[in-house]
C-alpha cells in the first residue's frame, strides 16, 4: 500500500545526501521523474523483490531474504557495459498493463541454482554448461517470480488483471540488448537487488523497464491510489447541506412552551438539539453474522498464488535402465514401462500427482481427460 511514510530505502538516501526513492541515474539525475512516481516505483521494486524471495524460499524450502541495493536510471549501452558475463535474461510483457516490456536479469549461477531448484535439487551440484533444460527451468522459476509481483500489482492497480505473455529467455553470450525494440542510447529504469539464500549464499537480481514505460506504469497506479482517496471521503449531499442550513433555526424549538421539564408547565431548559429525538434516528445495533472458517484452513492461503502459472506433466509410465541399455538403444528400440495398457496415467503439476485420467485425441494433439481427483487437501498438500 502507497502511504505518506518514508521506506528505509529514503531514510538511506536522505541520510548519505541523496535523493528519494535512490532513482538517481548515473549522472545524478532520475530520469525527470517526479515524486510520486520515485515512490510508486519503490513500491513496485520491493513488490518484485519480495515476491522473488517467496517463490524462490518455496522452491528452496529454507529461507530467502531479497534486499534491494539501488534503484536508478541509466542508458542500455551503460546496463551492458555494467553486467556480468553471460547473463540470463527473462523477458516478459505485462497482459492487460499495454503489454508493458519486463525484462529481468540474473547471472548464469544464479540461473543455475534457480533451475536446480525448480528440478528438486538443493541448488549445490551444478553443472558446468547451462543446457537447455536448465534454462527452460530457470526460465519457469522466473515466470513463477513475475506472476506472483503480477497478482500484488494488481491490487495497486484496483483490482486489473495482469497475465504474463509472450515469456522467452536466453543465455547472453554476444551483443544484446535487454530491450531489442528500444536503442542502445534509450533510458531504463534498473532495480537491482540482492537474494539471500540459507546455505547457498547470494546472488544478484535485476529488474529492468524503458523509462517512460516505467514512468506510465507509476502514474496509473498514482491515478488509482488518489481515485480511492477521493471516493473514501465524499462530498457533502445535498440533504446534509439542507439539514446543516435548518439546524441554527431548530434552536429556539428546543425551548418552546410545549416542552416542559418535570411537570407544572415549567420550559424545558435549552439544550440545542441533545433533547430533539425527532433529528434522532434511534435504532438496534445490526451486525454481520460470523461465517465459519474453513476447517482445511487452506482456502484464504491457496488464493494467495492461485493466479500464479505451474507445468502441468502428463506422464505415461516409468523404467529403469543401465547405462549400457542405454547407450545400445537404436532406431526402434522399445523401452517396457512399469504401466499396463489401458491403465492410467499420471497427471504431475510440478512434479506432484493431483489426478489420473485417460489418453485421448482432439484434432491433431493429444490429451487428457480426467477420471480420477486427488482429494483437495492432498492436492494442496502437493502443490
Amino acid at each position: 500500500m502507497i502511504d505518506e511514510l518514508l521506506s528505509q530505502d529514503e531514510i538511506n538516501a536522505l541520510l548519505s545526501g541523496g535523493g528519494f526513492g535512490g532513482g538517481a541515474g548515473s549522472d545524478g539525475s532520475s530520469g525527470d521523474m517526479t515524486a510520486e512516481q520515485q515512490h510508486v516505483l519503490n513500491d513496485i521494486a520491493n513488490l518484485f523483490s519480495s515476491s522473488a524471495a517467496s517463490v524462490f524460499g518455496m522452491l528452496a524450502g529454507k529461507e530467502v531474504t531479497a534486499d534491494i541495493q539501488k534503484m536508478e536510471t541509466l542508458s542500455q549501452e551503460e546496463l551492458v557495459a555494467a553486467t556480468e558475463a553471460e547473463p540470463f535474461a527473462f523477458r516478459v510483457l505485462a497482459g492487460g498493463l499495454n503489454n508493458a516490456p519486463i525484462t529481468m536479469l540474473v547471472t548464469k549461477k544464479g540461473a543455475l541454482t534457480l533451475a536446480d531448484l525448480m528440478m528438486g535439487g538443493e541448488g549445490k551440484d551444478l553443472p558446468d554448461e547451462a543446457s537447455e533444460l536448465y534454462l527452460n527451468a530457470a526460465q519457469e522459476g522466473l515466470s513463477q517470480v513475475v506472476g506472483a509481483a503480477f497478482t500484488s500489482m494488481s491490487g495497486l492497480l484496483g483490482g486489473k488483471r495482469l497475465m504474463p505473455e509472450d515469456v522467452s529467455s536466453a543465455l547472453e553470450t554476444e551483443e544484446w540488448l535487454p530491450f531489442s525494440s528500444l536503442d542502445a542510447a534509450d533510458s531504463l529504469w534498473r532495480v537491482s537487488a540482492s537474494l539471500k539464500m540459507e546455505g547457498l549464499g547470494s546472488f544478484p537480481l535485476e529488474i529492468l523497464m524503458p523509462l517512460e514505460v516505467a514512468k506510465k506504469i507509476a502514474d496509473e497506479v498514482h491515478a488509482v491510489v488518489a481515485g480511492k482517496k477521493e471516493k473514501e471521503q465524499p462530498a457533502p449531499s445535498a440533504q446534509a447541506q439542507q439539514q446543516a442550513k435548518q439546524a441554527p433555526q431548530q434552536h429556539p424549538a428546543a425551548a418552546s412552551p410545549q416542552q416542559t421539564f418535570g411537570g407544572a408547565g415549567e420550559p424545558a431548559p435549552s439544550f440545542g438539539n441533545v433533547y430533539d429525538q425527532s433529528s434522532v434516528d434511534v435504532r438496534p445495533a445490526e451486525f454481520v453474522p460470523l461465517t465459519q472458517k474453513s476447517v482445511s484452513g487452506f482456502g484464504s492461503k491457496i488464493d494467495l498464488v492461485a493466479d500464479i502459472p505451474v507445468r502441468v506433466t502428463v506422464e505415461l509410465g516409468r523404467t529403469r535402465k543401465n547405462i549400457a541399455d542405454i547407450l545400445n538403444m537404436t532406431p526402434g528400440s522399445v523401452i517396457e514401462l512399469d504401466k499396463m495398457a489401458g491403465e492410467p496415467v499420471d497427471v504431475l503439476v510440478n512434479s506432484k500427482l493431483i489426478a489420473k485420467g485417460e489418453v485421448v485425441v482432439i484434432d491433431e494433439n493429444f490429451g487428457v481427460r480426467i477420471t480420477e481427483i486427488v482429494s483437495s487437501a492432498g492436492r494442496v498438500h502437493s502443490l
